[in-house]
């Protein structure tokens, strides 16, 4: 019998190769990429995925302390931070998409168009709501990122940090009329939109790069590399990326896979 009918024959009978722990983010999560991602996974290797879904900042701390197999992330400086301080050998481009700022369609602040930058400083200028997600996570980290650029300290005083994940944050804008920065992913799958539209999009600065890595079984001999070593490959062939490019949602392809290989 080949591997393959093998494996489905396994399967059927519940024997599982393994299972491995990945510390993610919640735009991966939330946005339903995991529910079409890992079934592909599972059918081609056997090997189950418990998913971890925080901020990436979290995520990152997760795997720093052996508490995952792989991690799968957005915030390129504290992934290539990772990696130098040893915490995996190695880090993966996988995917990408952008970031958008949502808003009330009236657009009180008028930070509507393409710089993101310039959006900023009006929002803060007018003291507008804004809607931060104070969380460490990869898109905090990005917004942090766009506010230093802009070269704005004082964020008004309609600028709060919710402590939150994407979705929530989302509903809290929806609900205040309230500005936010989110990942596009989690955008285009949010149900409660109330009065929120896009309003910053196609700013360059705004891109949205995912990584991968197998966390170092040097420093936490007890991960599952070889496996994690599995996801890695897999989510980096063709067949990885043609299931994460296939994924749509009303239409729209949420994530653009770039591995190199």
């Amino acid at each position: 019998m080949k591997w393959g009918g093998l494996l489905a024959v396994l399967l059927a009978f519940g024997v599982h190769a393994e299972t491995i722990t990945m510390a993610s983010t919640t735009s991966t999560e939330q946005s339903g990429l995991f529910t079409h991602l890992l079934p592909q996974f599972r059918k081609a290797t056997g090997i189950d995925v418990k998913v971890v879904a925080v901020g990436t900042g979290q995520a990152i701390d997760i795997a720093r302390r052996g508490d995952a197999d792989v991690l799968f992330v957005h915030d390129t400086a504290a992934e290539e931070k990772f990696v130098a301080e040893g915490g995996a050998a190695k880090r993966y481009p996988v995917m990408y998409n952008d970031f958008v700022v949502v808003g009330p369609k009236a657009d009180p602040a008028a930070a509507k168009g393409k710089d993101i930058v310039a959006a900023l400083k009006k929002i803060s200028a007018a003291s507008a709501p804004f809607i931060s997600r104070g969380d460490k996570s990869g898109t905090h980290a990005a917004e942090l990122r766009f506010w230093q650029q802009a070269g704005v300290s004082n964020k008004g005083t309609g600028y709060k940090e919710c402590g939150c994940g994407m979705g929530p944050a989302l509903n809290i804008a929806s609900s205040t009329g309230a500005y936010a920065l989110s990942d596009r992913a989690t955008w285009l799958t949010f149900a409660n939109r109330g009065d929120l539209a896009v309003l910053v999009e196609g700013d360059r600065r705004m891109f949205n790069q995912y990584g991968v890595m197998v966390v170092n079984p040097r420093k936490h001999p007890h991960v599952k590399a070889a496996a994690a070593q599995k996801f890695v490959d897999w989510v980096t062939s063709p067949a990885g990326q043609g299931a994460i490019a296939s994924y749509r949602v009303h239409g729209e392809q949420l994530f653009f896979p770039d591995a190199v290989r």
